[in-house]
């Protein structure tokens, strides 16, 4: 099986992204219980304008990586393994399964509770570095196991793109959102109309950005937005989503991501931290990344298959499938975005960030094992 070079391009990034992103969050770890921890907490409560630096990347900056994102599901809707419904429903299948059994195992550990808005936290797939720790298997890995895992990211994280712009919404400002969503619909035009330049396409994602920030809707889904709006064309790299696509790679994966993991894993680790990984909460992100991820795309890839809807690729086996689903648990930059936006509460908050840590840790290195011991060389 051949692979596109736009997306060797994206499965490079990620890979090189992914190992970034240990480094940054080993980095951030260790400064936060350090005899920096003062100064490194408050360089992200540094403000620019009515924002923290904290609050810039994590609707701002995030807003690129969710345009990323969006770029690249478009790219595998029009001309890749979305294109084609037979090949697109096994990862469709598996996605599904993956992000229901998780927010199921943890909404029936929290029912009922104060924690219990967190059931979209356990749902996502942090593309980085699954992909990141796919690609240390280095060729033993089948091209379809490749496109597999990525397609199932990307539509995992659509899933959870959904899921905040249903349910972590906060008071709608209708007049802002209507603002928003008719600039979505100029740009819609432009495209119909044949415009290429990128120009008045950025120009009008920026003042749609600040009108969804306002307007209680997560200001990150304008990135996705935007990206349906680009122009696609024939697909060929002149087109201006190519060259959006290809220019966001390297930002994204050595500065962006980063960033965000750096603001955001700057947890202090008390005395007592071991307690909250005990509760319910944390419970239920664990069982959900760890155990729920990889039952649930196996399951759901198995009954695709068995009901005749989707085909397993002639050179993987099931315990490749398996293997991957472990990887699928690996949550982090997602799993931590919406942690943000389910809770409130600093003390929550820190424990399901440490609860996802040390889920994706399990899920990722399980996923390695097995990986490594099914595949042959």
């Amino acid at each position: 099986m051949n692979l596109s070079q736009q997306f060797k391009n994206f499965f490079q990034s990620e890979k090189a992204g992914g190992l970034i992103l240990v480094f940054a969050t080993a980095l951030s770890l260790g400064l936060a219980n350090s005899i920096f921890q003062t100064s490194y907490l408050k360089l992200w409560d540094f403000h620019l304008g009515d924002h923290n630096l904290l609050h810039w990347i994590n609707d701002g900056l995030m807003a690129i990586f969710f345009l990323l994102i969006g770029l690249e599901l478009k790219r595998e809707i029009y001309q890749g393994e979305l294109s084609d419904m037979k090949k697109a429903s096994l990862p469709i299948f598996g996605a599904l399964g993956g992000m229901l059994l998780p927010a199921g195992l943890f909404a029936l550990l929290n029912f009922g509770g104060g924690t219990q808005s967190g059931w979209g936290i356990p749902m996502a797939t942090d593309i980085a570095f699954a992909i990141g720790i796919l690609s240390l298997l280095g060729n033993r890995v089948p091209a379809s196991l490749k496109i597999f895992l990525t397609a199932l990211a990307v539509i995992d994280d659509l899933g959870a793109i959904l899921v905040i712009a249903v349910f972590y919404t906060s008071d709608l400002s209708f007049t802002y959102l209507l603002i928003a969503l008719g600039i979505f619909a100029v740009l819609l035009l432009l495209n119909k109309w044949k415009v290429r330049n990128l120009f008045p396409y950025l120009i009008g994602g920026i003042i749609m950005w600040y009108c969804m920030l306002h307007s209680g809707v997560h200001a990150t889904i304008t990135g996705v937005l935007l990206a349906f709006a680009i122009p696609f064309g024939d697909g060929s790299e002149k087109t201006p989503s190519s060259l959006l696509q290809h220019f966001l790679h390297q930002p994204v994966a050595f500065f962006i991501l980063p960033s965000f993991a750096l603001a955001n894993t700057c947890i202090t680790l008390d005395g007592d931290w071991q307690s909250g990984v005990v509760e319910v909460n944390s419970l239920g992100i664990i069982v959900g990344l760890v155990l729920g991820k990889p039952i649930g795309i196996f399951l759901f890839a198995l009954v695709g298959v068995a009901l005749g809807l989707c085909v397993l690729p002639e050179d993987l086996k099931w315990k490749n499938i398996i293997g991957v689903g472990f990887l699928g648990g690996i949550g982090f930059t997602m799993s931590i975005f919406i942690t943000l936006l389910a809770y409130d509460n600093a003390e929550i908050i820190n424990a399901s960030k440490i609860a996802i840590l040390i889920a994706s840790f399990i899920a990722g290195t399980v996923g390695f094992i097995f990986l490594k011991l099914t595949l042959k060389k």
